[in-house]
């Protein structure tokens, strides 16, 4: 099985993104099934650009997109990615869509084909608090995971696709100077790959 797993270059006032932090930390490789590691840029467009290339280079089995959500305090799997950009701060590029579509030939949303539940109670199971979000947000998080399934729909194949949000590191916490959870770099990366392993053995 062939996994691609994205994340995020840091964005706004943060110096680093817990998603691309926790992707370094990634094996390169569980059991037989092989990681991808892509870093995309927080910028709506570009951030499609190179992941398409990476989904035409490499046809994965399954698409694993990583991104931060300060203020969660929780692993939060998405159910949803919604057919809109709706910036509620500029991209890296200094871009600010509003109420843009997507696609104009996609559908209104499309669901996570990653099995949710089990990826939950899996990663609780590791003492680290995890729920399903009904939310992606409408900024660059929401964008790549709509971007992805699109993809898989469009071509037609038969890939496991979905997001998962993580909670700040205590540093983007501190840097920010405000009150806001935080998950330790061992949690997050414990999760993702728990989470991993989950979408494996499914």
């Amino acid at each position: 099985m062939k996994i691609l797993v994205t994340a995020f270059e840091s964005f706004g006032e943060n110096t680093i993104n817990a998603s691309a932090e926790a992707l370094k930390n990634l094996p390169s490789q569980i059991g037989n099934n092989k990681i991808e590691k892509v870093t995309l840029p927080t910028v709506f467009k570009k951030a499609t650009d190179v992941l398409v290339t990476f989904l035409n280079r490499y046809q994965p089995d399954v698409v694993v997109s990583i991104g931060e959500a300060g203020g969660r305090s929780e692993i939060t799997v998405e159910r949803v990615a919604i057919n809109i950009d709706d910036a509620r701060l500029p991209d890296n590029d200094n871009q600010v869509p509003i109420q843009k579509l997507i696609r104009e030939d996609g559908d209104d949303g499309y669901f996570s084909t990653l099995p949710l539940k089990d990826i939950v109670e899996a990663v609780r199971m590791t003492k680290i608090p995890a729920s399903i979000s009904n939310t992606a947000g409408t900024y660059v998080c929401n964008h790549v995971m709509y971007e992805a399934l699109y993809w898989s729909k469009r071509q037609s194949k038969n890939v496991q696709s979905g997001f998962i949000h993580v909670p700040y590191l205590p540093l983007e916490v501190v840097q920010s100077g405000r009150n806001l959870p935080s998950l330790s770099l061992d949690l997050i990366t414990c999760a993702i790959e728990t989470a991993i392993k989950t979408i494996i053995k499914n």
